[in-house]
């Protein structure tokens, strides 16, 4: 096919989650709830941990980032859904379409990444407790989430890079609720063997990466925790990593779903109920992974209320002091 058969395609049409019109009203009052709690639960959680000294250090300095992540991660994808619930035609301009997918992968790529330098803290902070404050600089924290940024856009770049290339027919109907990747070069009417080969090996480099430090960090840990004789100890040490090992189970067991199914069993539909798990729920879940198993957050929560509650018993008025004394 020649150059000059193709149509410059200005726009997509979003198929959605549902064909059902009795369906879209229901599913918007549930994921803008879900949205509500994604953004309450993250910034909760960003504002809980900048307000209580004692939850500086590095763990929570880490899960900030997750959480700024999360909630970045949903706000590209869902609050688009919402408005494509109340549409009767779900369009997205071309360079919507584009910049969607751009932040989509940078938040996806950069929370594998996050996720593996929380592994890699759990297995600090147990394996060489005494070496932790050492190992764990601010330095080198600060230099390590800047990393998990700087990979984010560099595999978001190369994606998005590659995709400008690509040629659009006049097929315009997504068959998602986002601008995903595979979907979107499933309309495409010329070459995508570059961008295979750039998924391939971004995925290689951004999915296995990650995946195997944490299950290195976690064979370790494993193996120390079962080294710990007292019970007591081997809870203490079990806890430290218990949120992070759910949070980890969670992400990476719905991107499994999502991409490791067999073909003859996956199709699009499937693909859409795993991606609103992988996309929605996942941020929504991850504040409240860390605030229901975390002991420390739920004693940091505490103290802000009580500031907040009964503000006047640490308040002395000039006449109280001069009584006192």
């Amino acid at each position: 096919m020649t150059e000059g058969n193709h149509s410059t395609v200005t726009e997509f049409i979003l198929a959605g989650l549902t064909k059902k019109p009795e369906l879209q009203l229901p599913l918007l009052f549930v994921f803008l709830g879900i949205y509500v709690v994604t953004v309450v639960g993250n910034l909760g959680m960003i504002t809980l941990i900048g307000l209580s000294s004692h939850l500086h250090t590095p763990m929570y300095y880490f899960l900030s980032s997750l959480s700024f992540i999360d909630l970045c991660h949903s706000t590209v994808i869902t609050p688009k859904m919402l408005v494509n619930f109340m549409a009767e035609k779900n369009i997205i301009s071309y360079t919507a379409c584009i910049t969607q997918l751009f932040f989509f992968l940078v938040f996806v790529i950069s929370e594998c990444h996050i996720l593996a330098v929380m592994a890699y803290d759990c297995y600090v902070a147990i394996c060489n407790p005494l070496l932790y404050n050492v190992t764990m600089s601010y330095q080198l924290c600060s230099c390590m989430v800047a990393g998990v940024y700087i990979m984010g856009l560099t595999g978001a770049t190369a994606h998005t890079g590659c995709m400008l290339r690509v040629l659009f027919c006049k097929a315009d109907i997504i068959n998602h609720y986002f601008c995903d990747l595979f979907p979107l070069l499933e309309l495409s009417c010329s070459s995508t063997y570059i961008n295979e080969v750039v998924v391939l090996c971004f995925s290689a480099f951004n999915i296995l990466n990650p995946t195997l430090a944490i299950l290195g960090s976690y064979v370790f840990i494993i193996a120390t925790i079962l080294r710990i004789r007292s019970t007591e100890g081997r809870s203490k040490a079990f806890s430290t990593c218990s949120s992070h090992m759910s949070a980890v189970t969670v992400f990476f067991g719905s991107a499994a779903f999502m991409y490791l199914q067999p073909s003859s069993v996956s199709s699009m539909d499937h693909g859409k109920v795993s991606s609103v798990f992988y996309t929605v729920i996942v941020p929504m879940l991850n504040p409240l992974i860390y605030s229901l198993r975390n002991k420390e957050v739920k004693v940091a929560l505490n103290k802000i209320l009580e500031k907040k509650k009964f503000p006047v018993k640490k308040c002395i008025l000039p006449w109280q002091k001069f009584i006192i004394s």
